[in-house]
């Protein structure tokens, strides 16, 4: 390159007053939106279409049950609410027997749950931790259990609770989801303490730990995310069961809030206001556990999904 070339290259890089100027940079154009932008946002409209279309029951039954019956004979169920009060909530609650119901699901839900858990956790951990004599057969005989159809023991549960004469008893209840519930928590509880490794429990074995303070101690607040998702799942299988309740229990002041709802349905037939306030009374408490233990249903969900 020569000098006049160079010279002029100089000039060119600076402005007028001899000093350099900031070199023009072109506008950056903007990409366009590509085929997997356009299949996310998609995928995002349809899932909150769906959404809101799964949840437009759930309001429906909440504006309703907060509209009196007046609004609702003069307007229709699907009309605009043109009322509040909670005066619905108190006739469900006291004249339609929903707290002694509820009261009575409590007294048959929480010790289901505690026992079944604790029965199934123990279960598990000697079938997992141990190498016991036909520990698959008695897995797989735990497991097949929850195959059978409910529908074809009815009966047999019933004549069997008649002549133990516990029928008609909370007690009675408790027993058979106990029952037909221990075999699918062991199953799942059996998976996740078979994946903590044995150098934990051989460590514990060496510092001279029984077994007892190897389940207690290490064993179950491992398998604390499991228990919780199970938790979560069985108080709602539990507290919104039906067809064991019908089964086993016969006398009104017996029935839990499941079989309750359909005595509210037939005292209160056309007073919707009054059936959507026991359906909110029904599913609170469903709504509250699953929202508690919501973390660690989650982290149960993903953990054994690794696994």
């Amino acid at each position: 390159m020569t000098a006049t070339h160079a010279t002029t290259d100089l000039k060119d890089a600076e402005g007028p007053a001899g000093r350099a100027g900031p070199a023009k940079v072109a506008a950056p154009r903007r990409p366009a939106p590509s085929g997997r932008a356009l299949r996310t946002a998609g995928f995002h409209l349809s899932a909150g279409l769906l959404s809101a279309l799964w949840l437009l029951p759930i309001a429906l039954v909440l504006v309703t049950s907060t509209r009196t019956f007046d609004d609702i004979a003069a307007h229709g169920v699907g009309s605009w609410p043109h009322s509040f009060t909670f005066d619905s909530f108190r006739q469900a609650w006291v004249d339609g027997g929903q707290q002694r119901a509820l009261i009575n699901s409590m007294l048959v839900t929480i010790p289901t749950v505690l026992l079944s858990l604790g029965l199934a956790s123990m279960a598990a951990f000697a079938l997992s931790r141990y190498d016991l004599p036909f520990r698959r057969v008695l897995l797989l005989l735990m497991l097949g259990g929850n195959l059978l159809p409910p529908q074809i023991l009815l009966i047999p549960v019933s004549k069997l609770s008649e002549m133990l004469g516990i029928y008609d008893q909370l007690y009675a209840l408790i027993g058979v989801q106990v029952g037909f519930g221990v075999g699918f928590y062991v199953f799942v509880l059996h998976g996740f303490m078979r994946a903590i490794p044995g150098e934990i429990q051989q460590a514990a074995v060496i510092d001279g730990a029984n077994p007892w303070q190897i389940y207690w101690r290490i064993i179950l607040p491992l398998a604390r995310p499991a228990l919780a998702a199970l938790t979560a799942l069985s108080f709602t299988w539990i507290f919104n069961d039906l067809l064991w309740a019908i089964t086993v229990l016969r006398t009104d002041t017996q029935m839990p809030i499941t079989a309750s709802l359909i005595g509210l349905q037939g005292q209160y037939v056309s007073m919707w206001n009054v059936i959507a306030a026991g359906s909110v009374i029904a599913a609170a408490p469903t709504v509250a556990v699953f929202l508690r233990f919501q973390r660690y249903f989650v982290a149960g969900l993903n953990l054994g999904a690794v696994k």
